[in-house]
């Protein structure tokens, strides 16, 4: 036999099994950077209880406490909820690995600024406060590119997994759109009331779209977690989808009345 013929097929697999490998070790990578942000959070927590302040308002040690363990707990879920996407295993590994490193920037530049007891977002007092300020709002948008492409893989291809699980992959990812959105208008007002002189109205003009944005951010980790859970059971499946289908309604309706809020409030 033609030994070309024979060995044709060996550098595929084992091409693929390298890039297998390195998937996996990006996995892993942005699991335990998730958990290392969940537990910055919960650090400051208890700075807070030890050092006091005010819980409210642009300078507090409540951002290094809740950006953190967003950060973190969205960084793991992501990471979890793609592994049903049918992605190729590089470019979703490189999107993962970018993912990691911007939720690590923003995380840092906001508790650096909690530190220095200065405002993470929109503060332009100093050239360095500038700099930090631009750098989170260059990061939440490469967030939001980012998190979109996965939103249209997720659509483009029915993801895997057991039943009911592209129903709740894309619905998380539908209603985490959302997140994004109400988080780009906060940034992008914010910015614009900050070049006018506004500088007191920026930082309390995101207070109305903050529920939107915090109710509809997790909906990718809540939904495909209750389907792997009921698949979990020894339940019929067409009941599991009744209660998946429940849990969608009732996470729309929790983000439709932070919507209305948030307009009845801007």
């Amino acid at each position: 036999m033609d030994p070309v013929l024979t060995n044709a097929p060996t550098a595929p697999t084992r091409t693929s099994a390298r890039r297998t490998i390195g998937a996996r070790r990006v996995e892993r990578f942005c699991h335990a950077t998730g958990l290392l942000l969940v537990l910055s959070g919960l650090a400051h927590l208890v700075v807070f209880a030890v050092d006091g302040g005010p819980w409210d308002g642009p300078v507090s040690w409540r951002k290094p406490v809740t950006f953190g363990v967003s950060f973190g707990v969205t960084l793991i879920a992501v990471t979890w909820v793609t592994s049903y996407l049918r992605v190729a295993p590089r470019p979703r590994a490189l999107l993962l690995a970018v993912f990691a490193a911007d939720c690590v920037v923003e995380v840092g530049g906001i508790t650096l600024q909690a530190w220095r007891g200065v405002p993470s977002h929109l503060d332009m007092e100093t050239p360095f406060d500038t700099a930090v300020s631009m750098t989170l709002a260059v990061g939440g948008g490469v967030l939001v590119v980012l998190l979109t492409v996965f939103a249209v893989a997720s659509f483009r291809h029915r993801p895997s997994g057991p039943a009911g699980m592209d129903l709740a992959v894309r619905s998380g990812f539908a209603i985490l759109l959302v997140a994004l959105a109400s988080g780009a208008a906060m940034i992008a007002r914010g910015v614009v009331l900050t070049r006018t002189g506004h500088q007191e109205a920026a930082y309390h003009s995101t207070a109305p779209l903050k529920p939107l944005h915090g109710v509809s951010l997790h909906a990718v980790l809540v939904l495909p977690a209750l389907a792997w859970l009921l698949s979990r059971t020894s339940w019929s499946e067409r009941l599991r989808r009744r209660i998946l289908y429940a849990a969608i309604g009732s996470y729309v309706t929790a983000v439709i009345g932070a919507a209305v809020w948030a307009a009845l409030s801007y």
